[in-house]
């Protein structure tokens, strides 16, 4: 594969060249892109990482609202959100669905860390710009980074006094965009910069069950940042922010149901919707849902009973930067919080099966130190200190308070003869023959609940730094890393309650929810401690005053914790029989569940180039990189309702990332970029089973997934923007620009189940607008996924639909269809 790469990127560098040639003809000159990759101020070109960066004017111009929108324009960067988690992938490697886990990828606000994957969905509000920096970054980011950060710079306060107010109306999803921004200096020495954003979203699923459009959305933010020049060589700097975002529903739906009818006779044959829609046994069971069950295929309607989001933020940053003899001391005190209220229909069909409510609470309060040295120096540094506290509360509950399963599995019961070991045994029975039941087994989950209460709190201290030895004026030596301490506690309860969440007495409960829902009472905690150091060594050797190139080698680790979505103990016991039955009477599975996981570690190297050609008409960035990954942190599905953590023993992701930006004249930009990716799990040996798929792992219950790829891991993937600017008359301008996204074949499930293989596709966005060519007004038409095509962002197996049924069916999260907006922006 890797061979396979190279040859790819050999090709694409060639064109690229041939393609930057004419840019000799003219005087055109690319503006340059600064950054604070590493801390400081640098052109993007002198900064030895593989880094994305885009503009807060490119984002509000292409309609880029979150995190998840910015992935079409950094290749090799994915983020998902699913029924119950949000998950973000740079280079095939990121954290899996449960609230335990912090993010491999990390992501930071103005320098603040926020490793919380709801945090994740908070939308974009004024920002300078974002930076992606893949591979490692565990010295100067610090926390958790092994895969890569996503560095967040929010608008400062300007020089002069100015103002901006923005509208977005996009008329077939009903979106409506409002944004108000006021800047300006206040006195001498303090300036200050106050913006909103109040966004509504109507949807682009139709809920045939609630004849409503989702996901509906509605999102409020301010913020009000203020900079005080308290002295010559002293800059305070505060801000707060606070923010709501609720969803009604969920862009989700269930695209195939047809995979495995069910064999149970009692069904003939029907699948799951069949099943669930008009199912009629005298005596047996009656269920009549709605009709929108049997839309059971991808077509953007979804049957559902409703879902909802609800979330607030609150963070507040203190920084103070002291200038003393050119050195420049900072210190940062930050506060995140953040809290939600999900309710989640995830059977995902407008069968009254079962419900799921997440709540979520959250603290954190963080402090650094750092000092960086003058510029120009043999040698250079940056040290510093950071501490992080943070409490985590996280409660969830199945909530079972129709008939349907309980219908459901009282007629599987009778019918499969007591074959799936929870029908109701007669208490008295000694002896196979007289174990005949009732049928009765669902009648032990009615009015269910199954009250999960998860807390981790944690303490952490690092201390880092990086020093660059300037050898020469063309060759430079960098080397640093950070040494962490961190000491975590966890709890989790995990009980049967009724419909007040009152606890259930143990009994027949415990042996049906154990075998229909792999799950099992327990009440657990922990404590660890661990410690970590993450070196990195770097050469850069600049070729020319235009070609620099960089050798990189790292080592990133990512803290172990307490799995918060499990719904069995690591020791559980068999399931509960009747104590006075034979051992063989009945099946006695033994439930499997996870609490404590390990850290894990990477080791990279990477080697790259970055290159200024044509007298600055043109730019070309290349990286390859090898990064080993061991005791890789999983979640894996149970197939029913819970996620088990594990870690995976090792694996390899690989590749090769190519961009550039050529300024054709002075009106006309092309832009592009790619990467060519190869991941491999070298070792991997408690992987999702396919629904169905004998177990092939030596424990003989999970399945080998050694030598298999990752979700959300393609061969290829990229874009090209052409962006055109040119004026009309002495002061009207207009802008043409024409972005397109592509990549190939890549699974968006955790089993890897080719029937939701995505296949690769080219979507186009594009804008055309005219303004003011001194930038004070512009009126624009945006278009995204100007081609339509359907994108699947996360899929999965209906849950309890082939556990409890025997009938195989999937459903998937999507991204939305074409859009055209109209957008106004003011400036004064």
């Amino acid at each position: 594969m890797l061979k396979r790469c190279t040859s790819k990127f050999l090709s694409s560098a060639c064109c690229s060249f041939m393609l930057f040639l004419p840019s000799t003809l003219h005087g055109a000159v690319l503006e340059e892109v600064i950054v604070t990759a590493q801390l400081r101020e640098q052109s993007l070109q002198d900064v030895p990482v593989s880094v994305s960066a885009m503009s807060g004017e490119k984002m509000m111009e292409a309609g880029l609202n979150k995190i998840q929108d910015l992935q079409a324009y950094v290749p090799n960067l994915t983020m998902s959100e699913n029924g119950i988690g949000t998950a973000i992938y740079i280079r095939g490697i990121g954290s899996g669905i449960n609230q335990g886990f912090e993010q491999s990828v990390g992501m930071y606000v103005d320098g603040v860390y926020y490793g919380r994957a709801q945090l994740a969905r908070a939308p974009f509000l004024d920002l300078a710009r974002v930076e992606v920096l893949r591979g490692p970054q565990n010295i100067l980011y610090g926390k958790n980074s092994i895969a890569g950060a996503i560095s967040i710079i929010t608008a400062r306060p300007s020089d002069e006094f100015e103002g901006m107010v923005s509208a977005v109306y996009e008329p077939e999803y009903d979106e409506q965009v409002f944004d108000l921004m006021l800047s300006g200096p206040v006195s001498d020495t303090v300036g200050l910069r106050f913006s909103a954003r109040k966004r509504e979203f109507g949807g682009y699923v139709e809920n045939l069950t609630l004849g409503r459009n989702e996901p509906h959305s509605e999102e409020e933010t301010l913020r009000l940042k203020l900079v005080w020049d308290a002295a010559d060589d002293l800059t305070v700097t505060v801000k707060g922010e606070v923010g709501a975002f609720d969803v009604l529903g969920r862009q989700v739906e269930i695209i195939d149901d047809g995979a495995s009818n069910s064999s149970n006779p009692l069904f003939a044959g029907r699948t799951y919707a069949e099943i669930t829609d008009d199912t009629q046994v005298p005596g047996v069971l009656a269920i009549d849902s709605h009709d929108s069950v049997r839309n059971n295929y991808q077509d953007f309607k979804r049957s559902s009973n409703g879902d909802y989001s609800f979330n607030d933020t609150l963070n507040f940053t203190l920084s103070a930067d002291w200038v003393r003899d050119e050195h420049l001391f900072t210190t940062t005190t930050a506060y995140v919080a953040y809290e939600y209220d999900d309710l989640c229909d995830c059977d995902f069909t407008a069968a009254e099966g079962f419900k799921l409510v997440l709540k979520e609470e959250y603290e954190q309060i963080s402090q650094e130190f750092r000092w960086m040295s003058p510029l120009g120096r043999d040698w250079e540094y940056i040290a510093g200190l950071y501490f992080q506290k943070n409490e985590l509360y996280f409660f969830d509950s199945i909530i079972v308070d129709s008939d349907l399963i309980v219908q459901l599995l009282n007629a599987a019961d009778a019918t499969e003869g007591g074959a799936r070991g929870d029908r109701d045994p007669n208490p008295l029975a000694t002896s196979p023959e007289e174990i005949v039941g009732i049928g009765d087994a669902g009648n032990a989950i009615a009015n269910l609940t199954s009250p999960r209460n998860f807390n981790s709190d944690s303490m952490l201290g690092s201390g880092f730094m990086q020093a660059t030895w300037n050898m020469r004026e063309d060759l430079r030596l960098t080397f640093g890393g950070r040494y962490s301490y961190e000491k975590k506690t966890g709890s989790r309860k995990f009980r049967f309650g009724y419909l007040d969440y009152s606890e259930r007495p143990f009994g027949e409960t415990d042996t049906v929810s154990a075998i229909s829902f792999a799950a099992e009472r327990h009440d657990l905690k922990g404590e660890r401690q661990e410690s970590q150091f993450s070196p990195s060594i770097n050469l850069q050797f600049d070729f020319s005053p235009d070609i620099m190139t960089y050798l990189t080698w790292s080592r990133g680790f990512k803290s172990g914790g307490f799995d918060a979505r499990s719904n069995a103990s690591p020791s559980a016991d068999p399931v509960p029989q009747n104590p006075n039955a034979p051992a063989d009477m009945n099946p006695r599975p033994v439930l499997i569940g996870t609490f404590e996981y390990e850290e894990e570690e990477a080791e990279s190297i990477e080697l790259g180039a970055k290159m200024s050609l044509f007298d600055g008409a043109a730019e070309l960035n290349v990286a390859l990189f090898n990064t080993r990954y061991d005791n890789l942190q999983v979640s894996v599905f149970d197939g029913t309702l819970g996620f088990n953590v594990g870690n995976a023993a090792s694996a390899i992701t690989q590749g090769v990332e190519l961009d550039g930006r050529w300024q054709i004249t002075e009106s006309l930009m092309l832009a592009g970029a790619l990467a060519l990716l190869d991941f491999e799990f070298e070792d991997y040996q408690n992987g999702q089973c396919l629904a169905g798929q004998p177990p092939t792992a030596a424990d003989g219950v999970n399945c080998d997934y050694s030598g298999k790829t990752n979700q959300y891991v393609a061969d290829w993937a990229g874009n090209v923007l052409l962006a055109w600017r040119a004026p009309l008359t002495d002061t009207l301008g207009i802008g043409i620009s024409l972005d397109a996204i592509f990549t190939d074949d890549y699974n968006p499930s955790q089993n890897l189940d080719p029937v939701v293989d995505q296949d690769g596709y080219v979507k186009w966005n594009g804008r055309i607008g005219i303004g003011a060519l001194d930038k004070r007004w512009d009126v624009a038409l945006v278009g995204k996924n100007l081609t339509n095509e359907t994108i699947i962002t996360y899929a999965n197996d209906t849950p309890t639909s082939y556990t409890i049924f025997g009938s195989k069916g999937h459903y998937a999260f999507l991204e939305a269809p074409r859009s055209i907006a109209l957008q106004a922006n003011y400036h004064w």
